[in-house]
């Protein structure tokens, strides 16, 4: 996927939709027939820029702060999938994390000594209660990369923390396939590649008579037993 294709935030929003608490996706996303996965999705890293706390919003939509007619800078992005316990059933309430950074590839955090620019239209971070069927969904922006190291630029990516009742927590990063960072990233790298094809998603076709410019990421989330 090209960071730089321009995408219509119309298409995100119209014909075949599913409603979830704070947010309306194309149903497009939850295909009925994908496979459920049975394995644990692949931990990774919180990393160093969790939110501290004191965020001013933690809604789904990340890209339209209350009260403001300007939305965020960058290519709207809808990120949804379901919720799964390690025997394949939807865990039903799950708590869905997200945090990342903007456009510009910067968070909103204190530890943060990237010099680019912050974007203070754009949420940082989002939480989303999963249905009956464990869906969850997310409407943000594709994030920009940024610099770990002096020679290390991480690609862009979103990271994830789940909760259920009765399980274990879950800590995990979606990659977006096509990154040409994706296959220089030490994080990324150091799972196995069958792990990785489960963190590396693809985007989904638009829906319906919808912009074939827009784009849907389908993630769904293994808990661990």
């Amino acid at each position: 996927m090209n960071s730089r294709t321009r995408i219509s935030r119309r298409s995100l929003l119209r014909s075949s939709m599913v409603a979830l608490p704070g947010l309306v996706v194309p149903f497009s996303v939850f295909g009925a027939d994908s496979p459920r996965p049975c394995a644990t999705t692949p931990r990774q890293t919180a990393g160093p820029f969790y939110p501290l706390g004191h965020e001013i919003e933690n809604d789904a939509d990340l890209t339209l702060l209350k009260g403001s007619a300007t939305p965020a800078r960058g290519e709207p992005i809808v990120v949804a999938g379901q919720v799964f316990d390690a025997q394949c059933r939807p865990a039903a309430g799950a708590v869905v994390e997200i945090w990342q950074a903007c456009w510009s590839g910067r968070y909103n955090h204190l530890l943060d000594s990237n010099p680019a620019p912050l974007d203070p239209r754009f949420q940082y971070y989002g939480v989303s209660r999963a249905d009956e069927q464990g869906r969850y969904a997310f409407k943000t922006i594709l994030p920009g990369a940024y610099p770990a190291t002096a020679n290390w630029t991480r690609p862009p990516h979103i990271h994830f923390k789940v909760r259920a009742a009765g399980r274990r927590e879950l800590v995990t990063q979606m990659y977006f396939a096509g990154q040409p960072l994706n296959e220089a990233d030490r994080i990324l790298m150091a799972l196995a590649p069958g792990e990785r094809e489960r963190v590396v998603i693809p985007p989904q076709p638009p829906p319906s008579g919808g912009d074939p410019r827009g784009i849907s990421m389908r993630f769904d989330l293994t808990l661990p037993a």
